[in-house]
């Protein structure tokens, strides 16, 4: 089993629904390029992030001695934590309430084994993944695209396989 490293942030005084948009960005990637991008990364959220990975490649090194080039983050959540109960004044002396919102963030470190990527996809049985050549109209320039051919294909149209009906389709 591989050693998890976490670091945890709670209280934070930002919307965990802006948050969630900087854990997107930044979860599954090598901590090196996850420290890249949240020090160009123009939102409030990001500096937050920043330390909070900071304190976890710390805990990574004192803790474990490992090398931060080797670690990923796997896991980035990003919680709600208690909402602070204020109230405006408006009109006829009504009083309309606001929530403050605070955030609770965990990061999880975990180290990579080997060069090998994460992510790609297995073949599925019966599929052959062909790369066609096509030629524009417009400009000559060759363009690779993937073609799937099933070997189910007499049996069922791609449309109804998929199970979905296109109502929409951009114009090119």
């Amino acid at each position: 089993m591989r050693q998890q490293i976490t670091a945890k942030l709670k209280y934070l005084r930002i919307a965990p629904r802006k948050l969630r948009l900087i854990a997107d960005l930044i979860r599954g990637k090598n901590v090196l390029k996850a420290r890249n991008e949240l020090n160009f990364l123009i939102k409030r959220g990001a500096h937050p992030f920043l330390k909070l990975l900071e304190s976890a490649v710390a805990n990574a090194k004192n803790n474990f001695q490992l090398d931060e080039k080797d670690l990923y983050l796997a896991k980035v959540l990003v919680d709600e934590g208690p909402k602070l109960k204020r109230s405006r004044p408006r009109s006829r002396g009504q009083a309309f309430p606001i929530q403050k919102k605070t955030s609770h963030l965990l990061i999880v470190l975990e180290e990579r084994n080997g060069t090998g990527k994460i992510g790609f996809k297995k073949e599925k049985e019966g599929e052959k993944i062909e790369m066609i050549k096509k030629e524009t109209n417009n400009r000559n320039t060759k363009i690779d695209k993937p073609k799937v051919k099933s070997e189910i294909k007499g049996k069922l149209k791609p449309k109804q396989a998929i199970g979905l009906k296109r109502v929409f389709r951009r114009k090119v």
